[in-house]
């Protein structure tokens, strides 16, 4: 059973159809990169699988369950929203951390607000927050930052405000990572300490959807290989299949092209 099941995903701006008849799974720790040129469609679709857009039709199950339907969409509380949005971690091309927080109060914050709303926060508060402080502390090591947990985002680099956002995302334990060209907005001389995380999460076998523009990285750590061009699947397969052995001309113009540039 996959732990992930797109199912004929459109999504429509306007006249515009930005998404195609999508439709594809994910297995539990498999790692699927999605490239493609700039408008294709990568990022909506990564946005329609965080609740970020609504899409116009199709269905979304996590764990064999419906997590989104269209034809119920209209029915869904902001509350359910919420919780269905909790089985995605979402880690963004520009950081998105809250500058008057220190590095693990933007990993635990979210966590906190969370705890707050259950009935038993009140009478085991103390316990409750530093369990909180022990995870973020561990996830922060995990990333390389154990030396910058009381560092606000301005004393961070690019690439170590992002890792701050993969232990941020970690830290919710959703069921699968996602991440939107986690490095576009690095130098690249940081962009290599990111994904060195990426790396480590695949190896540790997590299951994560990754939109990406660095094509080698895509072809090493990935289990899966999505290439969208203009709203559809172009190409859908195993790392090898879609960069050695593609099978649509789209595909072959594609690689072509990036791996010459």
């Amino acid at each position: 059973m996959p732990i992930l099941e797109v199912q004929h995903i459109c999504k429509t701006f306007g006249d515009t159809q930005v998404l195609k008849d999508i439709s594809f799974t994910l297995e539990q720790g498999e790692a699927l990169s999605m490239i493609g040129t700039s408008g294709s469609g990568k990022t909506t679709l990564l946005r329609c699988l965080n609740f970020l857009e609504t899409p116009t039709s199709g269905k979304i199950l996590v764990n064999d369950k419906p997590v989104f339907d269209s034809e119920t969409a209209g029915r869904m509380s902001e509350a359910q929203v919420r919780e269905n949005r909790l089985h995605f971690g979402m880690v963004f091309q520009n950081f998105n951390l809250f500058p008057q927080y220190t590095a693990l109060e933007n990993v635990t914050l979210a966590k906190k607000l969370i705890e707050q709303k259950k009935p038993e926060f009140k009478a085991n508060k103390t316990k409750i927050l530093a369990d909180i402080r022990k995870q973020g502390e561990a996830l922060l090591d995990s990333v390389g930052l154990s030396a910058k947990m009381g560092n606000y985002p301005h004393q961070l680099s690019g690439g170590q405000q992002q890792r701050v956002a993969i232990a941020r995302a970690l830290m919710m334990q959703p069921d699968i990572l996602c991440f939107d060209e986690p490095t576009s907005a690095l130098d690249p001389e940081l962009t290599g300490e990111v994904l060195k995380v990426i790396r480590g999460l695949a190896d540790q076998h997590a299951t994560m959807v990754i939109v990406t523009h660095e094509m080698q990285f895509a072809r090493d750590v990935s289990d899966k290989v999505l290439f969208m061009d203009d709203g559809v699947v172009a190409e859908y397969g195993t790392p090898q299949e879609v960069f050695e052995h593609p099978t649509q001309e789209r595909t072959k113009q594609f690689l072509t092209r990036y791996f010459e540039g």
